[in-house]
């Protein structure tokens, strides 16, 4: 990004890109959209308010990159949680531009809008600003017990592998790319409504494992969300499947687990 006509972002000089005048054209070629920022400090704030800034970019620039322009030139008090900025930790988990994305991996060219307004996700505790509390969602991705449950020893002996073929791993494997991000809670119009429901990653997070054939915890996990504020309090909205960055499918795990309950699978 430029900023008071600084080279563009991982540039040392005009020379890195090749020659003066394709520095020149790089530079030219940067646009500027009109940044938005939720604010609020729960300790002296009544409500949120959004704060305005300028910032250029690139046709590579994302919205974490425009956020961190804001934060360091602008006003170092915004609040935002980010770490690996490669779409892997799941921390930048943010509205922007009324749909749940991870701020990382969002490029500004890719909104096709004058203005990008970045706001928490919903069905989360505002902590400040940008940050959301995580609490709820960890408690519940443990309650359904994130890990392989076997009654004998080879678990822990490490004596030989646990083989599996191609097919046993496709049954769960899109399930285990989940970064826990947050996104598919954020998006999931039961968990607006249902401050108790387990949510789409932990029920996602409970088929990964059940579908795993060196598990042996399908009933201890399947009566743990048989109940109104788990399997059955979605209502298919298929909302969380959408705005899963990594493509995992909430929504199918969810309506496979019902298969399980319902009998017609095993």
């Amino acid at each position: 990004m430029t900023k008071g006509g600084a080279l563009p972002k991982g540039f040392e000089s005009p020379s890195d890109l090749g020659s003066q005048e394709k520095y020149e054209e790089v530079k030219s070629s940067s646009k500027t959209i009109t940044l938005k920022i939720s604010k609020f400090n729960p300790d002296k704030d009544h409500a949120p308010t959004f704060l305005e800034f300028p910032v250029s970019y690139e046709k590579w620039t994302t919205v974490l990159d425009a956020i961190l322009e804001a934060k360091n030139y602008h006003d170092h008090s915004i609040g935002v949680r980010y770490s690996c900025r490669q779409a892997m930790c799941g921390s930048c988990g943010m509205n922007i531009n009324g749909k749940p994305r991870l701020a990382c991996f969002t490029k500004i060219s890719e909104l096709d809008s004058d203005v990008v307004t970045v706001e928490p996700m919903n069905n989360f505790p505002l902590t400040r600003d940008l940050v959301v509390g995580f609490e709820r969602m960890f408690s519940t991705h443990k309650r359904i017990k994130p890990y392989i449950i076997r009654e004998d020893s080879e678990i822990s002996s490490g004596t030989k592998e646990f083989l599996q073929t191609p097919e046993d791993v496709e049954k769960y494997i899109q399930f285990s790319s989940c970064i826990k991000c947050g996104l598919c809670n954020s998006a999931c119009p039961t968990m607006a409504a249902d401050s108790t429901f387990i949510g789409p990653q932990g029920l996602a997070q409970a088929y990964r494992y059940i579908a795993d054939n060196r598990d042996r915890g399908k009933d201890e996990r399947l009566k743990i969300i048989d109940e109104r504020h788990g399997i059955w309090g979605c209502h298919f909205a298929g909302s969380c499947s959408q705005v899963c960055p990594k493509g995992v499918d909430p929504a199918m795990g969810i309506q496979l687990l019902r298969g399980y309950l319902l009998g017609y699978r095993k």
